[in-house]
């Protein structure tokens, strides 16, 4: 049987379009006028599929200035996504994480890709790549004011700024930094900006005004106003439909999960008290129960951290997880509820029949943070994509 005769929907991610573009009107609208809208869709846009969404975001009127990922590789992805919908390579594509010296001769062919510098050696190198492209090799430097990640350390950013203004093969097109702790420690956020401002200041001939300075994502937003030097914000998460502390300068716009994590009811079935359910019988059942063995599990990436405290909907009401999560298959009790049979809906986190379970409750139960969620979600579920919903 070919695998296109298979009925598909055993466990899916079920990705609303309307919803993310809904999202970004709202947050461009709460945004001043000449902040560029640089849009993170790393790791496969957060797990929501970067072809549908980067498609979604290149042929509407959402104002995307530019898109950001974390290597090469996605780069390439986002080049051919303008080509396959015929748009034109206007926007530029920041790779946010190192270049490894092995794909500097990718960087050659690559159009409208702006690497990050953080060292000396990159700079040479990147030279050399211009010289074989024949044109210089835009970038952005990168200062490490105490992520302790990508960047150089600011004490040591003006030696950096002078060799790359110095090169004539690498022409600096951004500075920025990244804030660690933006959304659970505001004093190191304001003394990470600070140093960044300073460091900025210590840079001679910077021409901030043709340049893209941005240090803020969604959580570490402010302030934005016109005489500050930050004229960019890297919007990852809340495009999504998480939001940020309600105290950032995002905090209050109003967005709608983009995701939602779903599967189906294989099989119910009677069980006496006192009952083992799953592996390791961590869970004995104290009364005679109807329970409901759903079609997916870890394998799908469902955590096994929801063991015997996770939650899913069925029929729009809430169902508790028994025993530990399996490789294919999550057992819930559904002993009251008496309409429940083979085939019906389960939600893991998103809507369902009027109801929701929140990516954030789905999140505190299983011990994880929302990018991790997302990108944990395996190849072996669908991708379903609503292309109109209520734009």
């Amino acid at each position: 049987m070919s695998l296109r005769n298979i009925p598909r929907y055993r466990c899916w991610a079920e990705m609303d379009l309307g919803a993310l573009e809904r999202n970004i009107d709202n947050i461009r609208a709460a945004l001043p006028d000449h902040i560029a809208y640089v849009a993170v869709v790393k790791a496969n846009a957060y797990g929501h599929g970067v072809h549908d969404t980067v498609a979604r975001l290149m042929s509407t009127r959402i104002d995307c200035n530019a898109f950001a990922v974390a290597n090469l590789a996605e780069a390439a992805e986002i080049n051919e996504i303008s080509e396959i919908n015929q748009n034109p390579s206007s926007w530029s594509i920041l790779i946010l994480s190192a270049i490894l010296p092995e794909e500097d001769r990718q960087l050659i062919d690559l159009p409208n890709v702006i690497p990050t510098v953080s060292n000396l050696d990159e700079v040479g190198r990147f030279a050399a790549v211009a010289r074989v492209r024949g044109e210089a090799v835009p970038v952005h430097l990168k200062i490490d004011t105490g992520m302790g990640r990508m960047g150089v350390w600011h004490e040591e950013a003006e030696t950096l700024y002078k060799a790359i203004v110095a090169e004539p093969g690498v022409v600096l097109r951004g500075v920025y930094t990244h804030f660690s702790s933006a959304d659970s420690d505001p004093d190191f956020t304001a003394h990470q900006r600070s140093l960044f401002l300073a460091t900025l200041k210590r840079l001679h001939g910077l021409d901030t005004d043709n340049l893209t300075i941005h240090a803020d994502n969604s959580a570490g937003l402010k302030t934005l106003g016109k005489r500050s030097l930050f004229n960019a914000v890297r919007v990852g998460l809340l495009q999504f439909g998480v939001a940020p502390y309600k105290d950032s300068l995002l905090g209050a716009v109003r967005v709608e999960p983009v995701m939602g994590f779903h599967t189906k009811v294989g099989l119910v079935k009677q069980l006496p008290a006192g009952t083992g359910v799953s592996y390791g019988r961590s869970r004995v059942l104290d009364r005679p129960s109807r329970i409901a063995i759903l079609t997916a599990g870890y394998g799908d990436g469902v955590p096994i951290s929801l063991s015997n405290k996770g939650q899913v909907l069925i029929g729009g009401r809430r169902c508790p997880i028994l025993g530990r999560v399996t490789m294919d298959q999550t057992i819930v009790d559904v002993t009251d509820l008496h309409e429940v049979k083979a085939g019906d809906k389960a939600t893991f986190f998103g809507r369902q029949e009027g109801a929701e379970l929140p990516i954030t409750e789905f999140c505190a139960t299983s011990d994880q943070i929302p990018w991790e969620v997302f990108c944990s979600i395996t190849k072996r579920p669908d991708r379903v994509y609503l292309k109109d919903t209520g734009m």
